[in-house]
């Protein structure tokens, strides 16, 4: 008689590679494979067992079948008995209330305590320096036999995770080999897609393929989407401490700056970001947002709350914060590694697992934090990266009914159509960081130098590329000559170029389709009148490489006004001097509120018009300035929900009441 636990349905697709086994009465062979026994039903479809507990009581993981008789049966060297005798001893000095420890002795149920586990621990650290047990160990190994077979197979090394196997695309670039993977990564293993699908990943620098990549289907997404859900509600991450989750985050951290330049290169082979921008920003925050979650993963809790008491009993009402379950997360190309940061690392150090579609032209930063990942110990099934199409990946993962939570960036266009299927399915928790037309208003009693140079950034930094990019630039009459002349000046010093030279500005733009959009909004300008000082063109060189482009005479009505670029393209318009209700209002006069800013030397007119402009950030005197623990998100058609800072954590929990009368 054998009991099945930890089951659940598969979904159809290429069968697994295992040891058959062959089960009367069934309509075909079982097969035991390292996730476990899958078995068939005569309606063909299968399910996947993960522990067997046999007649005699004893559970083993499915997939050990054919090797736990063996396993279970290991006989000791002269100097494993020796070890066995003195943990013999130990355990008789632990369980002094126990006359003589025998093989069937169990621990617990002897008497031992949680202390006395911590001390069986560093009793084994004593006597066998290669044997590492954690607290776990010991729990799953109760009685004195099963606990003596289990030291010795982790001090022959036969109880080790099977090494990751990662098919590596190899490139000599920046001074350095970069290692990438290129397949998808599902339950902690690097796979091929369904089918063995692949496409090409473009370098935009010279449009040249980087290597094949592969691309997923509705299938991979339903088996990504079942280790997350069994990781969550039966694997190790969620019985985890929540400080030891933060452990790990802080481990992936530092594995991430280990590698900073490694990942810094690809983002830039991938993406176009110049490298030093990459280093700092793309990658550099990345490492900062993983750190600072990791830091909340232990200061995750509810409150308790007085409510009316029935006489003459007491109640006492407390709410607690808990996780969602499985997360999909669907980011953009423009800070591929970045992006995944900021929605991964708060959905993490909330006790989620995860289901990541990065950008089908970005992916490759995300399959090397996929192998980063799994080396610092994030156990199997808790993240999972799927290469692919919106169309295809974001969709299922929208309409998945096992998926609780969708966090999306990206247009707002794909937001709304996201937040439909996401309600039609199973009304999933959805957050949104869409489009922007953010306004900058620059007064005439500004810092001049300062409004410069943080204006040229406002639009410029990350070749434009910017979610929060200054989209429209409105200057006082007074100073608006004088301001587009100091932008012309220094637009002319920009260096455009190779993003792997340090001395590089401005790299290609991202990818094709979006270069050629760019040219069509800049001729769309100049067809509606506006004054096109600079730029405007493709720079003539291999590659996806745009002008930094200067519109202005810019009127509210026009197309450049009021549609986004997401491109290297600064749009000025002036407005009188004195009047501040009225730029506001056309400040406002958008549908989109994700940023905005000020430059003024007057505290009392910063802080009219910071309180007035209806967007998620207001930048006083600066731009671009984001950091980890300011929350970050957009009012309006820009979204709703928040990443970054203490907010982000509340879009990937869910909030319990309970009250109790006594």
């Amino acid at each position: 008689r054998v009991t099945f636990f930890g089951s659940s349905l598969v979904a159809s697709g290429a069968l697994p590679k295992g040891q058959p086994l062959e089960i009367e009465g069934a309509s075909r062979p079982g097969i035991v494979t390292k996730a476990g026994l899958m078995l068939f039903g005569n309606d063909g479809k299968a399910l996947l067992v993960k522990n067997l507990q046999m007649a005699e009581g004893k559970m083993i993981p499915a997939g050990q079948y054919f090797s736990s008789g063996s396993s279970a049966a290991v006989e000791l060297t002269v100097e494993e008995r020796a070890f066995a005798l003195q943990m013999r001893a130990v355990w008789q000095s632990i369980l002094t209330n126990v006359a003589e420890i025998q093989d069937s002795t169990d621990f617990f149920k002897s008497g031992a305590a949680s202390m006395d586990v911590v001390r069986l621990v560093e009793e084994v650290k004593l006597r066998a320096a290669g044997c590492h047990l954690q607290n776990e160990d010991v729990y799953m190994n109760t009685s004195f036999q099963e606990f003596i077979q289990m030291c010795v197979r982790k001090l022959r090394g036969e109880d080790r995770e099977e090494e990751l196997q990662v098919d590596y695309v190899e490139k000599e670039v920046n001074n350095m080999t970069v290692r990438m993977p290129h397949q998808l990564f599902i339950n902690g293993e690097f796979v091929d897609a369904e089918g063995g699908k692949t496409y090409k990943t473009i370098n935009p620098t010279d449009g040249t393929a980087i290597c094949e990549v592969s691309l997923a289907q509705v299938g991979d997404v339903d088996r990504a989407v079942a280790a997350a859900k069994e990781a969550f509600e039966e694997g190790e991450w969620g019985r985890m401490n929540p400080r030891d989750r933060g452990r790990l985050l802080y481990r992936l951290a530092d594995l991430m700056e280990q590698h900073q330049e490694e990942l810094a290169t690809i983002e830039t082979m991938d993406s176009g970001a110049v490298y030093t921008l990459a280093l700092k920003t793309h990658v550099g925050m990345s490492i900062q947002t993983f750190r600072y979650f990791a830091g909340w993963c232990d200061k995750i809790h509810g409150s308790t709350i007085p409510i009316n008491q029935a006489r003459p009993n007491r109640n006492l009402t407390f709410t607690k914060k808990e996780p969602i379950g499985v997360c999909g997360i669907v980011i953009p190309w423009n800070y591929p590694l970045m992006m995944l940061a900021w929605k991964t690392a708060a959905c993490l150090a909330a006790g989620n697992t995860v289901v990541l579609k990065p950008a089908q032209v970005t992916p490759l930063t995300a399959v090397k934090f996929a192998e980063l990942a799994a080396r610092a110990g994030i156990p199997k099934g808790v993240i999972n990266i799927l290469p692919g199409s919106g169309s295809v990946v974001g969709q299922r993962l929208s309409d998945h009914p096992d998926v609780r939570k969708l966090g999306f960036t990206g247009s707002t266009e794909i937001g709304k159509h996201i937040m439909k299927s996401c309600a039609v399915s199973n009304v999933k928790k959805v957050s949104l960081e869409l489009g922007g037309k953010s306004p900058l208003i620059i007064f005439s009693d500004c810092d001049m130098d300062k409004a410069v140079r943080s204006g040229m950034s406002s639009v410029f930094f990350n070749k434009g590329e910017n979610c929060i990019a200054a989209g429209r630039l409105f200057v006082e009459d007074t100073i608006h000559d004088a301001f587009v002349a100091r932008v012309l000046e220094e637009m002319k010093k920009m260096k455009v170029g190779d993003p792997m030279d340090r001395s590089t500005d401005h790299g290609p733009q991202n990818h094709r389709a979006h270069l050629e959009k760019l040219l069509e909004f800049c001729r769309t300008g100049v067809k509606e009148g506006a004054t096109l000082l600079r730029g405007g063109q493709q720079v003539d060189r291999p590659g996806f490489f745009f002008e930094p482009t200067l519109f202005t005479d810019v009127q509210d009505h026009m197309y450049i006004a009021v549609e986004e670029s997401f491109g290297p393209v600064m749009i000025v318009s002036s407005f009188k001097g004195g009047d501040v209700d009225e730029v506001l209002r056309r400040a406002n006069a958008t549908e989109y509120g994700l940023a905005s800013g000020v430059f003024t030397r007057d505290i009392s007119k910063a802080l009219y018009v910071s309180e007035k402009l209806n967007a998620g950030t207001v930048f006083v005197n600066t731009y671009n300035k984001t950091d980890v623990a300011a929350p970050f998100g957009g009012f309006k058609q820009s979204g709703f929900g928040k990443d970054l800072g203490q907010d982000a954590l509340n879009e990937y929990l869910k909030t319990k009441a309970v009250t109790i009368e006594y």
